[in-house]
């Protein structure tokens, strides 16, 4: 089963941000709720969490890109 990892809306109007730093290698071990993700909005830099147990899969979006808010960045396979 794959897991989606999406940049979740700030709910301060931010409508995108830029990846920062992956803090986890594709194949790595990632937990539910361990920060794997780093991105820069307009305002702030914000750590994103893992949204389930896995191996992560893929990073779609690799560090400089800027995505746009509910945007796939990466996969974790279960």
């Amino acid at each position: 089963m794959t897991i989606d990892i999406v940049l979740p809306s700030s709910g301060m109007g931010i409508e995108e941000a830029r990846i920062v730093q992956w803090l986890k290698d594709v194949g790595d071990h990632v937990s539910e709720g361990e920060t794997i993700v780093e991105v820069e909005t307009a305002k702030a830099t914000v750590e994103i969490e893992a949204p389930g147990t896995g191996t992560l899969a893929t990073i779609v979006a690799p560090v400089g890109t800027t995505v746009e808010v509910n945007a796939v960045i990466g996969t974790i396979e279960r």
